[in-house]
């Protein structure tokens, strides 16, 4: 399971290397007509490797953590400017109907695969099933590095910060940038869906004030959020492969941070961003079994601490004689 885990983390994080290097390259092209290329992606991975490997070299007090908050006020500055001066009132409408119909339709979608629509099982397979794909091979590292900065906090902590408040955050997020998007394709800007996939943001952001300066800004935050899951993913998968280590050496992050790094450049190399959706779907199949039987560990250990601590359990009464 652990070497299962492994293999998943490292695939998950090389091929999200490679999408962030595609989509600062989109960014690039867009505004400066930097080409988009093999080589400019290579550049910009070395780039993104020598400064993550810098912040995982600091540890987790300095490099994650500032880098980190840094991104969360860089993140904060450009949803405000998005919601302020785009169609404020269609975003909060949209988000309003939009949470509505998630919740009445989630049991349908998450199993739905469309055997009969050939079209919409193509989209399914493009988006659905590989984000899916995409999610399972972070979990491992994701799971593990969330829990090593949550030490001491109860599940019920835990859950409401680390599951329903980024959700909330995450449904804010898309319905103003998703929705300003679709706003101005209904208002007559057609040009936004004739863009490559990433290059899509900083068309939006260019029908607004600044928005060269927005899109400088969405660039620095998309190599930011990179660094930090590289940093991170590094830390972690120095923990794995170092018998579970709460503070792996540096020689090791540094060797897994150059492993991930060539395998974002060979998956890139090789196949562009299919070559990265289908070795992502490859990478997760077997360790999305392996979750199953996490899931039951993880409830059977639950039971077994609550029996030890006697949680849960009515104190006995003696009978008054």
């Amino acid at each position: 399971m652990d070497i299962f885990a492994v293999i998943a983390t490292v695939i998950g994080i090389a091929t999200t290397l490679g999408f962030g290097a595609v989509q600062i390259n989109g960014g690039l092209s867009y505004l400066l007509n930097v080409p988009s290329s093999i080589l400019i992606q290579l550049i910009i991975i070395i780039a993104v490797t020598v400064l993550f490997m810098m912040s995982a070299w600091s540890g987790l007090s300095k490099g994650i953590k500032i880098l980190s908050n840094a991104n969360m006020i860089l993140a904060a500055l450009l949803f405000m400017a998005i919601f302020i001066m785009g169609p404020t009132l269609f975003i909060l409408n949209l988000f309003t109907n939009t949470i509505g119909t998630y919740i009445e339709n989630l049991p349908a979608m998450s199993f739905r695969i469309a055997p009969l629509n050939a079209e919409i099982r193509e989209w399914i397979n493009d988006w659905t099933i590989f984000y899916w794909a995409w999610w399972i091979s972070w979990s491992p590292f994701v799971g593990i590095f969330i829990a090593r900065v949550s030490r001491g906090r109860s599940i019920r902590e835990f859950i409401f910060t680390v599951l329903l408040i980024p959700s909330f955050i995450g449904f804010l997020w898309f319905s103003a940038f998703g929705g300003t998007a679709i706003y101005l394709e209904h208002n007559g800007i057609d040009t936004i869906s004739t863009l490559a996939t990433e290059e899509t943001l900083f068309g939006v952001l260019s029908n607004y004030p600044l928005g060269n300066v927005a899109s400088i800004l969405a660039m620095i935050l998309v190599g930011v959020f990179f660094i930090t899951s590289a940093d991170s993913g590094t830390f972690v998968l120095g923990m794995m492969s170092t018998n579970g280590s709460m503070t792996p050496p540096n020689r090791i992050k540094l060797i897994w941070g150059i492993l991930l790094s060539a395998i974002a450049i060979a998956l890139l190399y090789s196949g562009g961003l299919q070559a990265l959706q289908n070795t992502m779907i490859i990478a997760a199949l077997p360790f999305s079994i392996i979750m199953l039987f996490m899931t039951i560990s993880f409830l059977k250990a639950i039971h077994k601490e609550a029996r030890e601590l006697g949680i849960g359990k009515i104190p006995h009464q003696k009978k008054k004689r």
